[in-house]
């Protein structure tokens, strides 16, 4: 399902490309705006009857959708976003997932709410879109039939930067959706999106904190984390995690405000007892070091006193 990471500008014509869906003009007011009107993705290929489904999922009315701003997501901006992380054949021809973001006030974070989605999760969206940028916005993820999901980051994203008046950054953007097709992958590897979702949060709040970007030492902090949680990941796990972690180091993201926006994921790794710091993983692995050191000078302590 997922493809080896591209590289190059290749890549990053594709993200910025991409990004100018989401350039809106500033607003004069945009605070009172993202408070006051709800914003409406929908699907371009969406029939008539798939749609109705959908508005129904949402709860909102033909009526009521007059009063609220639509944005479309089509399926080649689909392909756009994810044809770097996925198989073309896994998103399909027709653009289908549809979304209601709604902005709250400061202190209320990202609450997701899915509806015949199969694949991706709230945790997930919630963990994306922190990434993304999005901060305290009520969010409805709905699909006609069940679906994969995957491609609803994309019209969540293009709702809220509409909504907010502001572009969301084109790394970030492209992190995010890193992260959500990872994350989605490793969760169905291990059999369990839960541990999938907090292994990529645990790590993520470690390299935010500790502004870690040195690969060997993200590499310490996935073993760290995953040891934490009790997962065994293989070497392309591993690989997958390292990648993305390092697109989000480069990131203006603040661990606080991170944190904040998905609250109920980061309070369940606090009661788990799950901390995980670079400078902690350092030290683990200094004194690692110290006890091969003190092993050593006792072996040669005691060939000396024998033979010297």
């Amino acid at each position: 399902m997922m493809k080896r990471w591209k590289k190059g500008a290749a890549a990053v014509l594709s993200a910025v490309l991409a990004l100018g869906a989401f350039c809106t003009p500033a607003m004069a007011d945009a605070e009172m705006a993202v408070l006051d009107t709800p914003y409406v993705s929908l699907g371009a290929d969406l029939n008539a009857s798939e749609r109705a489904t959908v508005l129904s999922l949402l709860g909102v009315t033909e009526e009521q959708l007059q009063n609220y701003t639509v944005v479309t997501v089509t399926n080649a901006e689909e392909h756009e976003y994810l044809d770097s992380y996925m198989d073309s054949s896994v998103i399909g021809t027709r653009a289908l997932s549809s979304a209601l973001v709604t902005g709250r006030e400061a202190g209320n974070g990202i609450q997701v709410t899915t509806k015949n989605i199969s694949y991706c999760t709230v945790g997930m969206y919630q963990n994306a879109l922190a990434t993304a940028g999005v901060e305290n916005a009520d969010v409805v993820v709905a699909g006609p039939t069940q679906i994969s999901g995957t491609a609803a980051l994309i019209g969540v994203m293009k709702a809220y930067s509409e909504m907010s008046g502001e572009p969301l950054q084109a790394d970030s953007v492209e992190a995010a959706t890193e992260e959500l097709v990872a994350t989605s992958q490793i969760g169905e590897e291990l059999g369990n999106t839960e541990q999938a979702e907090n292994l990529i949060a645990a790590v993520k709040e470690a390299i935010v904190a500790d502004s870690v970007t040195d690969p060997d030492k993200i590499d310490e902090v996935i073993d760290d984390a995953a040891g934490e949680l009790n997962i065994t990941l293989t070497d392309e796990q591993k690989q997958m995690i390292r990648e993305l972690m390092e697109k989000i180091a480069n990131l203006d993201l603040n661990v606080e405000d991170l944190k904040a926006q998905v609250q109920g994921i980061y309070d369940k790794l606090d009661e788990m007892g799950i901390h995980i710091s670079a400078e902690q993983v350092q030290g683990f692995f200094a004194q690692i070091g110290q006890w091969f050191s003190d092993i050593w000078n006792q072996i040669t302590g005691w060939f000396s006193s024998i033979f010297g």
